[in-house]
C-alpha cells in the first residue's frame, strides 16, 4: 500500500513521487514535538506507537540539514530531526473544500511557545553541528557538499579498500577457504599463500591497477594483507551485512529468537542465532544473524546474548515474542536456565519447540539422562554415516530385506523410511526399534568388511555404531522412548501441521498429560510390559540383559547384593522419562503459550469451523499492549467474524495466517491485523514458503560442507546471507571510521 504524508495541505504518496517518507518517531518528546508543528489536532490523542505504525511525513517537510543517506539504498533522518516546512495557509484559497487533515488554530500564547521550541532546537543542531568532526560529517546528507573533495591519495586509499572487501566478500560468499594449505610440512617451513592473497594476485594479474601500485614494491614472500588488519576487515564485512538484516526486523518491531545445535569454531562452542519476524511483505521469515560463543555459565551466557542483541544489534528485547532452542546434551540444561532467565526479564519472550523440530526429538533432547543421550548421539552417528555413500544406504536396505523376507510390505515401507532423515521424524522412536536388527547387522558386515569394500574410517565409524546398538542399555532405553513418546507423536505432528491442526492440537494437550499421568500412576504395570519387549528385542539381537557397567562403578553395591536389571531400569530410566517428559510439557506449553495459539481462531478457515462461534476476547489479553486501538478489540472482533461468516459463497475462506495477512481488506481490522503479525513470529508455527527456510538449510550446508579449521564466523554469516546485498563504499566508510589511526596504505614487508 502506498504511504500518504500527513501533513496539513500536503497531497504527496509514495507511489507518484520518489521522495522518501518517514515514520513518526517511538520517542515521546519527539513525536510531541513532530505533532505541533504538523498543526493536526486529530492527531493529539494517539500514541507515539501508533503514529509510528500508521503515519508518516514526506521529505518536504524537513530542512535538507535534517537528511541524510547512509547508504545509495537507504534515505534516512538524523537523530534528532524535526518537521519544520508546512503549507498551513493554502485551504483558506478554498474555504468551501473539505479537509481531512484539520488543522488547529493556535492562541497566540501557543503561537509564543511554538517558536521558543523552534528556536531552541535551532540553537541545539547548530551546536551539535559544530561539535560533529569531519567523518561523522560525511553521515549527515547534503553536509557532505561542504567537505573538501578527497585527494588523489584519498580515492587511491578507497580504492584499494574497495578491492580488498571485493575479494573478502567472494571468499565468503562462495565458501572459499581463506587459509590455503598448512605452513609446515615435514619439520621444514615453506610459505604457502592463503587464498585471500592468491585471490588479490589474480586481480593484480587481470588488471587492478590500483591494487598492484599498491604491492609492486613489496617482497615477494610478503602478506597482502596482515591477519591484524584481515580480522579487522571481516568483522566490518560481517557487521555490514547484518545490519542490512537488522535493519529491517527494527523497522517490523517484534520477533523471536530461535537457537540451534552448537557449532564449534576456531575451536570454541558457538551458539547459531537466527530471528523470526515478519517483513514488509507480511511473509514470516526466519534469518541467520550470527554465532554467540558459549562459554561460562547460565548466567554469563544469558548477559552475553542480551548485550549482543540489545547493544550490539540495536533490537528492543521488550518486541520479542518468543523464542526456541534447538539443543541436546550438555547444551540442552543450559539453554532451558537461559529461557528461563529470558522469560524473566521478558514475560512475553513465551518459549515454544522450534517448528523445524520434531516434538518427540526436541523432547528426548531435553532428557539429561545417560542412556537417551546415548541415544541421540547414536542417532547423529547413523544419519552422518548414511549420508557418506549411497552403496551404504544399499547395505542398509540389503539387510531390512534379509530380516523382512516374510513381509515384503513392511520392508518396503522401512526401505522408503530410511531414504528419508528418518532419526528427525516424529516416529523416529518407532522406525528404529523396527530398523535395529536391520542396522546391527549392516554395521556388524561393514565392519568385518571381508569383501575388502569399505575403506577404514567407514569401519571404524560401523564399528562404533556397532558397539552402541548391541548395549541393553540403549535398547531398553530406545523402546522406553518409544512407548513414552508414543503419547506425544500425533500432537507433535499436529503441531507442525496446517493453522488449523495446530488450534486444535492446542485445545488436545490437556488429554496428552492426562494420558502420560495415567502412566505414571501405573508405572508398574506399564515398565513391566515394556521391559519385557526390551528383553525379547535383546534376545532376538543376541545382547545380554544386564545393569550397566558404570553404575557399578559409582555405586559399588554391597557384597551379595544383586542388582535385578528391571528394578534398576525402572527406577534410574522409566520413572525419570515419564516424569521429566511431563514436566518439559508443562514448561513448553505455559499459559502465555497456549493462550496465543487459541487466539489462532482469527484465522478464517479456523473461525468457519468452529461455526463462527468464537471468544478470542478472554485470550487477546496476551497482545493487548502490542495492538493500536486496544479499547476498540471486542467491537473489531465481532466485525471481522462477521465479514466472515456472512461472505458470498463464492469468497473461499483464508487457511493461514500468511494467506490472511495478504488480504488487503485486513488493514481496515488495525487490531486483528497487528495481532496476527505478531502471532505469526512464534517459532512453533511453520514457515509457509520454502523460500524462507533458505537460510537454516544454507546454514546447516556450510556446516556439513566445511571442514571445523576451515570455518570462519564472519564467511559464514556472507555465505548464509547469500542473497542480502552489500555496498562496498559502505563497508569502506565504516572500517575507516572504526580504524581511522590506520596507516592503510602502509608497505608490508
Amino acid at each position: 500500500m502506498p504511504n500518504f504524508c500527513a501533513a496539513p495541505n500536503c497531497t504527496r504518496k509514495s507511489t507518484q513521487s520518489d521522495l522518501a517518507f518517514f515514520r513518526f518517531p517511538r520517542d515521546v518528546k519527539r513525536c510531541k514535538l513532530w505533532v505541533e508543528n504538523c498543526r493536526r489536532a486529530d492527531l493529539e490523542d494517539k500514541t507515539s506507537d501508533q503514529l509510528n505504525k500508521h503515519y508518516r511525513l514526506c521529505a518536504k517537510h524537513f530542512e535538507v540539514s535534517m537528511i541524510c543517506k547512509s547508504s545509495p539504498y537507504r534515505t534516512v533522518l538524523i537523530d534528532n530531526a524535526v518537521p519544520t516546512i508546512f503549507d498551513l495557509t493554502s485551504h483558506l484559497n478554498n474555504p468551501h473544500s473539505r479537509h481531512r487533515k484539520r488543522i488547529k488554530e493556535l492562541t497566540e500564547e501557543e503561537l509564543k511557545k511554538l517558536k521558543e521550541r523552534r528556536l531552541e532546537a535551532s540553537t541545539e543542531q547548530t551546536e551539535a553541528n559544530k561539535e560533529n568532526d569531519a567523518s561523522e560529517g560525511q553521515d549527515s546528507g547534503d553536509a557532505s557538499d561542504d567537505l573538501p573533495p578527497l585527494t588523489a591519495e584519498e580515492k587511491e586509499v578507497r580504492d584499494y579498500l574497495k578491492s580488498l572487501f571485493e575479494v573478502l566478500v567472494v571468499i565468503g560468499k562462495q565458501n572459499i577457504p581463506l587459509n590455503g594449505h598448512a605452513e609446515e610440512e615435514r619439520g621444514s617451513k615453506s610459505f604457502t599463500p592463503s587464498n585471500f592473497q592468491a585471490l588479490l594476485e589474480y586481480r593484480i594479474n587481470a588488471g587492478d591497477e590500483v591494487l598492484r601500485r599498491r604491492f609492486e614494491r613489496t617482497a615477494v614472500n610478503a602478506e597482502y594483507c596482515p591477519a591484524a588488519q584481515l580480522s579487522q576487515m571481516l568483522e566490518v564485512c560481517e557487521s555490514c551485512i547484518r545490519e542490512e538484516l537488522l535493519q529491517e526486523i527494527r523497522e517490523c518491531r517484534f520477533f523471536s529468537l530461535v537457537t540451534d545445535d552448537l557449532v564449534e569454531i576456531s575451536g570454541e562452542s558457538h551458539l547459531p542465532l537466527l530471528l523470526r519476524f515478519v517483513d514488509a511483505a507480511n511473509c514470516l521469515r526466519e534469518e541467520f544473524i550470527g554465532f554467540l560463543p558459549f562459554q561460562g555459565d547460565e548466567e554469563t551466557l544469558t548477559e552475553r546474548l542480551l548485550s549482543e542483541v540489545t547493544e550490539k544489534w540495536g533490537l528492543n528485547m521488550e518486541y520479542c515474542r518468543g523464542q526456541a532452542h534447538v539443543s541436546s546434551g550438555v547444551s540442552a540444561d543450559k539453554m532451558k536456565a537461559i529461557a528461563a532467565r529470558l522469560i524473566e526479564k521478558y514475560p512475553m519472550a513465551v518459549c515454544t519447540p522450534s517448528s523445524t523440530c520434531a516434538l518427540n526429538v526436541f523432547l528426548a533432547n531435553s532428557l539429561s539422562l545417560t542412556g537417551v543421550q546415548i541415544v541421540m548421539s547414536t542417532f547423529k552417528k547413523i544419519n552422518l554415516f548414511f549420508d557418506k555413500s549411497p552403496a551404504l544406504q544399499a547395505e542398509l536396505e540389503h539387510a531390512i530385506s534379509i530380516f523382512y523376507q516374510g513381509n515384503e510390505e513392511k520392508a518396503n515401507d522401512l526401505k522408503e523410511a530410511c531414504r528419508t532423515a528418518w532419526t528427525e521424524r516424529h516416529d523416529s522412536f518407532e522406525l528404529a526399534v523396527d530398523f535395529l536388527e536391520s542396522l546391527l547387522l549392516c554395521m556388524d558386515s561393514i565392519h568385518d568388511n571381508e569383501d575388502l569394500k569399505w575403506n577404514d574410517q567407514i569401519t571404524n565409524s560401523a564399528y562404533i555404531i556397532s558397539e552402541a546398538l548391541a548395549d541393553f542399555e540403549f535398547v531398553v532405553t530406545l523402546v522406553v522412548l518409544k512407548n513414552t513418546l508414543s503419547f506425544t507423536r500425533a500432537f507433535g505432528k499436529n503441531l507442525q501441521g496446517q493453522t488449523m491442526d495446530v488450534y486444535f492440537a492446542a485445545s488436545s494437550l490437556t488429554a496428552v498429560l492426562h494420558s502420560l499421568n495415567e502412566v505414571l500412576d501405573n508405572i508398574e504395570v506399564y515398565h513391566e510390559f515394556w521391559f519385557e519387549e526390551a528383553v525379547n528385542l535383546a534376545a532376538a539381537m543376541e545382547i545380554p540383559v544386564k545393569v550397566p557397567r558404570l553404575y557399578f562403578r559409582k555405586q559399588r553395591p554391597e557384597g551379595g547384593m544383586e542388582i535385578q536389571p528391571e528394578s534398576y531400569f525402572k527406577e534410574h530410566l522409566t520413572v525419570p522419562v515419564v516424569e521429566r517428559v511431563l514436566k518439559e510439557l508443562k514448561d513448553v506449553f505455559s499459559e502465555n503459550h497456549l493462550k496465543a495459539l487459541k487466539c489462532l481462531s482469527l484465522v478464517p478457515a479456523v473461525m468457519g469451523q468452529l461455526k463462527f462461534n468464537t471468544s478470542e476476547e478472554s485470550n487477546a489479553d496476551i497482545y493487548k499492549n502490542d495492538l493500536p486501538n486496544p479499547d476498540t478489540l471486542a467491537a473489531e472482533l465481532h466485525c471481522w467474524r462477521i465479514k466472515w461468516k456472512h461472505r458470498g459463497k463464492e469468497v473461499s475462506l483464508p487457511s493461514t495466517i500468511y494467506d490472511t495477512l495478504q488480504l488487503s481488506e485486513v488493514k481496515f481490522f488495525p487490531n486483528v491485523y497487528s495481532f496476527l503479525k505478531v502471532l505469526c513470529t512464534l517459532p512453533l508455527l511453520r514457515l509457509n514458503d520454502p523460500k524462507c527456510e533458505t537460510p537454516r538449510k544454507r546454514l546447516k550446508a556450510y556446516l556439513a560442507d566445511t571442514p571445523v579449521s576451515h570455518r570462519s564466523k564472519s564467511l559464514a554469516l556472507l555465505n548464509i546471507n547469500y542473497d542480502i546485498k552489500h555496498d562496498l563504499d559502505l563497508m569502506v566508510d565504516s572500517y575507516t571510521k572504526m580504524y581511522p589511526e590506520k596507516e592503510h596504505f602502509s608497505e608490508s614487508v
